[in-house]
């Protein structure tokens, strides 16, 4: 080959160097083209096009290739569907003579097509049973065992189907002769697994009769692997007996089982032990269950290691089925020895086994780790065996050991049954949070992963379910939660695993209700703007926008609120590359969820509406889609003028779009929002879900911007010495505590209104009351009713709160931030002076008082 060269030159001199190269790379392509398909393959593979279905499927059973064959009977379930009774005639004899003389691929095609026609039930169990019943049993014990065993699952899932005499003649009976020891293992191995699927099909005296003699004869069976598989099966059996005959015929079988020479007999053994304790009453358990146990744990540290891995997966089941017989000796030994199991592999590194010379190999390590991961597994359940009460003082050192295990498969179990943990612990929560910080903190991703699956929750459980956690100290039983959770957070973002930083961030919308509003502010919220900025991947992107809206949503200083929208709009929505700006338009739809329709509007539709005119085509297909969700967020009259620049933008889109896939979906965006109804003011029966919800964020909205307001007037009046005001407060405060009737029923007062000064005095003392207990969650049942505002006019308290929800009740508040759009700068994301608030307030007031009478028609209406 010549070598290659950096600029194409097709002089004469060169030419004929790469016509050289072609032709090299014709010879090498040669050998491909000689295994391709000859036409005599062709036309032997090829079918005549105008044959039907059932007939083309008989041609190429009949004649085709194996990998024809193969098609046909997977596409078996489609023909019974279309024509079944042709298929059954002609298609399924052909079937059945093919799979005499059928690979193992077409056996295993034939084996999934059966499953899904039964699944189906594209025939009757009667006609399924008559025509599939017999070439299932037939292919039952093919010489592949992979075969084999697909056929068997076939066939112990149409026992679940058929009627019970077609079992019995067709299955039980033949089973006789198949379970004899003549038979091959194969065959007595199909027959054990028939056996436990049969039990439970038929009454206690039938199969006392004609199960349980065979169930003793393959539990005798000269061969141990027949004997550990019918050991699996005597749960089904016993199940199927009832509580009398498992004492007197299957608890008998299994303890001497138990002492089999088989390892893997034994092991069997104690798993159907184990599974059955339930069906044994006291007496079996204390005089043969127990001291069956006692042995198998004797033995497991000393000759027999292969029951090791299943004793500890069955120890906490063990020993909360065994906890009523319990001496306190027993109970403490059997503690002990799951103490034991939890660190069992790491004494030697710890210097507390220096007697074991023999280094411990790879195998025996892999069991270990196994070991301790079955032990983080039970642990909940063993908190249940010691009593909550008694784990600092019994289990807390065994759970240390275990979240700090060098394996990961140990830790990450802990991470998984951490929340459990937490749940049982209750009041006494507090006691873990050191080892919620290290996991938290853990090098491997896959552990932080299987933690933040109940993060919120386990969150949650720290900070209230401490009897002595308030409000006000909720950080101080969690004092490195914060830089916990940052550096999980940093540590999930520069990994490739994206999934898990799209969980976690997703997972810590939950913030609002753990820490405090600055805290999110200056640690978390401006963190996840700068993912939105600068990460690559884009459901990471949209998570951190949702969960940057939560933090919006909650954030308590009406200053932190404005510079988060303004750099919403700026950064996002005016940013220089076109992906911030499609990202703006997500965190709109999650701020149309989030907040109510006045927010959006106030601040972020005139923004949006601005990317009509975006130089990108993807920008403006984006925004067009998004333009329905929009306009349900108008209100008429209040947001006419909104209206009116929508219908520009739109009108500018149909007449200047010259993108052809942008144009098409304005067109169709035109007719989704000619057929869409814009919400009024006034009550309509038609918008009341919409309406009401609505209504609820615009409240709680309004309650966060009060709260604010009363927090600032509290910290002025503390340093004036007004004892008349103070016996006031103190006053409603103990009015407060008394009744909590009253302080659902508190109206809001109308700056500006008839009532005086000392009235709207004391009714904002109460609200400060209020405001003190939310401080860490904003949505509270007892302000379900702070939304009932006055009204002169003589409509119902409900109708007047429905309303007057978008006037008189905003008129509360002299804070500006979630004005009403009744004055003329709703949309605007600039933020007018205090001053120039309260005049358009007064002149808004004016304007409802003057429609009063009106608007009262209205509702009457």
């Amino acid at each position: 080959m010549r070598p290659i060269i950096s600029k194409m030159d097709f002089s004469h001199s060169n030419l004929f160097g790469y016509i050289e190269d072609l032709q090299e790379l014709t010879i090498i392509e040669r050998p491909v083209r000689r295994s391709l398909k000859t036409p005599e393959e062709i036309e032997r593979l090829t079918v005549d096009e105008e044959l039907s279905d059932i007939e083309r499927a008989v041609y190429l059973l009949s004649s085709g290739q194996d990998i024809q064959g193969t098609s046909v009977v997977a596409n078996l379930p489609v023909l019974m569907r279309q024509n079944p009774a042709e298929t059954l005639r002609r298609v399924l004899p052909k079937i059945r003579e093919v799979l005499h003389v059928a690979g193992v691929e077409m056996q295993l095609t034939a084996a999934v097509s059966f499953l899904t026609v039964l699944q189906e039930e594209s025939v009757s169990i009667h006609t399924y049973s008559h025509s599939f019943l017999h070439i299932i049993l037939q292919n039952l014990e093919h010489r592949d065992a992979g075969v084999s065993n697909a056929w068997l699952e076939t066939l112990l899932a149409v026992i679940e189907a058929l009627p019970k005499e077609t079992v019995r003649h067709e299955i039980l009976n033949p089973l006789v002769s198949k379970a004899q020891l003549s038979q091959t293992i194969q065959s007595r191995l199909v027959s054990c697994k028939i056996m436990g699927k049969v039990a439970n099909k038929f009454e206690a005296h039938i199969i006392k009769r004609e199960v349980l003699p065979l169930v003793k004869s393959l539990c005798q069976d000269v061969e141990y692997e027949v004997r550990t598989c019918m050991c699996r099966q005597l749960e089904h059996v016993a199940r199927g007996i009832g509580t009398e005959l498992t004492k007197t015929v299957v608890l008998p079988e299994l303890v001497e089982l138990a002492r089999d020479e088989g390892s893997s007999v034994r092991l069997a053994a104690f798993e159907t032990l184990v599974n059955l304790l339930d069906m044994f009453d006291a007496d079996d358990r204390s005089q043969t269950v127990l001291p069956l146990v006692k042995s198998f744990c004797e033995k497991s540290f000393k000759a027999d290691e292969s029951i090791l891995v299943s004793l500890s997966f069955h120890l906490g089941k063990l020993c909360n089925g065994l906890y009523g017989i319990f001496t306190p000796e027993q109970h403490l030994r059997f503690l002990e020895f799951y103490k034991k199991l939890s660190t069992l592999g790491l004494q030697q590194e710890n210097g507390h086994n220096d007697n074991q010379l023999q280094l411990q190999t790879l195998e025996q390590e892999k069991k270990y780790i196994s070991v301790r991961k079955n032990c983080a597994y039970n642990f909940p359940a063993m908190i249940v065996f010691v009593d909550p009460k008694n784990f600092h003082l019994e289990l807390y050192s065994v759970f240390f050991c275990l979240c700090h295990d060098p394996e990961v498969p140990v830790r990450y179990t802990m991470a998984t049954s951490f929340f459990e943990v937490a749940k049982l612990l209750n009041s006494d929560v507090y006691t873990i949070h050191k080892e919620l910080v290290t996991l938290l903190q853990d090098e491997s991703l896959e552990v932080l992963d299987a933690l933040v699956g109940h993060l919120p929750e386990i969150l949650e459980l720290m900070t209230n379910g401490g009897e002595n956690n308030g409000s006000e100290s909720k950080l101080l039983s969690i004092p490195d939660l914060i830089p916990a959770l940052t550096t999980a957070e940093q540590r999930a973002a520069t990994s490739l695993k994206w999934r898990t930083h799209e969980k976690l961030l997703q997972k810590y919308a939950c913030l609002p209700h753990i820490i405090s509003s600055d805290q999110i502010y200056y640690r978390f919220l401006h963190r996840m703007l700068t993912i939105i900025l600068t990460n690559n991947v884009l459901p990471v992107q949209k998570a951190a926008a949702r969960t940057l809206c939560v933090y919006l949503r909650y954030n308590r200083k009406q200053e932190q609120r404005h510079e988060v929208i303004q750099k919403l709009i700026e950064q996002l929505g005016q940013g220089k590359s076109y992906w911030n700006r499609l990202r703006f338009l997500d965190t709109c739809e999650f701020i149309m969820e989030l907040f109510s329709k006045s927010f959006f509007c106030k601040y972020f539709f005139l923004p949006v509406l601005e990317l009509t005119h975006d130089p990108v085509a993807n920008v403006r297909m984006k925004l067009c889609c998004l333009l329905p969700k929009v306009k349900s967020t108008l209100k008429i009259p209040t947001d006419k003028h909104l209206l009116q620049q929508l219908e520009l933008c739109i009108r500018k889109l149909l007449c200047q779009e010259k993108d052809k896939d942008v144009l098409t979906i304005v067109k169709r965006t035109v007719l989704e929002l000619d057929r869409m109804e814009i919400s009024v003011d006034a009550f309509q029966k038609r918008f009341y879900e919409n309406g009401l919800l609505d209504q609820e964020k615009e409240r709680q909205e309004h309650l966060l911007l009060e709260m604010e307001q009363l927090e600032k007037e509290k910290q002025k009046n503390e340093g004036r010495s007004t004892n008349i005001n103070d016996k006031m407060f103190e006053k409603k405060r103990r009015d407060s505590k008394t009744s909590s009737v009253l302080a659902k029923s508190i109206n809001l007062s109308v700056p500006g209104s008839s009532s005086g000064t000392s009235t709207g005095k004391e009714e904002k003392k109460s609200k400060l009351v209020r405001s003190q207990s939310f401080s860490t969650q904003v949505l509270h049942p007892k302000y379900s009713n702070i939304d009932k505002c006055p009204n002169k006019s003589s409509t119902t308290g409900y109708t007047s709160s429905v309303s007057g929800m978008g006037k008189s009740c905003m008129l509360s508040f002299s804070d500006d931030s979630f004005r009403t759009h009744s004055t003329g700068n709703s949309g605007n994301a600039t933020f007018p002076s205090s001053s120039s608030s309260r005049n358009l307030f007064n002149s808004a007031d004016r304007k409802n008082n003057g429609n009063k009478e009106s608007q009262s028609r209205k509702m009457s209406m």
